[in-house]
């Protein structure tokens, strides 16, 4: 006897499937495991079926690893996180890029925007990868600080930060969360007239491990404000 089954929602075909039990003749009834991997794949599929599901998903995800993220780096300072935009790539061998914007606030103060950026895995339904970093300059005690400053308005924390996670992504192939304090950025000399950029940040070396600090160093070509090296320690 052949059942056919056209199923209003995910959540009732599951519920029918785990019903199900297989008689072969001269069999007992098989083990239930069957309908048990076949209920756990439905989501699956039916997310797979519809790319606004996946991009929908994929979305939601990201948005909760980087508040979390935000949350762990800024702790008081991000008592209220919200996002302002987000874009997500078509998926890739089963993977979709997600970028954003957000905003978050402590108690007092104004919102401090920032950005996020993070991978989403579609099969089993996680996310990793993810970077985070302030958009909005660090609000700083005093200007009166008359010390040595290159051209801020040819040199880009953003490069330097990219090259440091390509570093950290190549030292940590299964790397979770990147996350940048821009707090602790410092500019001073180099050699050769390079500029050189310092930081600290905090890296998830895999997806479930704690967060660990890292300091970088950046240095920028003088002519062309290029990032020509960037390492990290530890």
């Amino acid at each position: 006897m052949r059942t056919i089954v056209e199923s209003a929602s995910p959540a009732l075909a599951i519920k029918f499937v785990q019903s199900i039990t297989i008689r072969w003749p001269g069999m007992q009834a098989l083990h239930p495991f069957f309908a048990f991997l076949l209920s756990a794949a439905l989501p699956v599929l039916s997310l797979a079926a519809d790319p606004r599901h996946v991009a929908e998903a994929a979305g939601d995800r990201c948005e909760a690893a980087a508040a979390e993220t935000v949350r762990q780096m800024r702790g008081d300072d991000a008592l209220h996180v919200e996002f302002i935009r987000r874009s997500v790539e078509p998926p890739v061998g089963g993977e979709a890029d997600v970028k954003g914007e957000g905003a978050y606030r402590g108690a007092e103060g104004a919102a401090r925007r920032f950005s996020f950026r993070c991978l989403y895995h579609i099969a089993p339904d996680t996310t990793s990868g993810v970077v985070f970093r302030d958009i909005d300059p660090p609000r700083t005690k005093t200007d009166t600080d008359a010390r040595w400053q290159p051209d801020l308005s040819v040199l880009s924390p953003e490069s330097c930060e990219t090259a440091v996670a390509t570093v950290l992504k190549s030292k940590y192939p299964r790397v979770g969360r990147i996350a940048f304090g821009s707090d602790s950025r410092k500019l001073r000399p180099a050699s050769s007239g390079r500029t050189a950029m310092e930081g600290q940040g905090s890296v998830e070396r895999a997806p479930g491990m704690n967060l660990i600090a890292f300091s970088y160093v950046c240095e920028f070509e003088p002519r062309s404000s290029q990032v020509v090296l960037a390492r990290t320690a530890p």
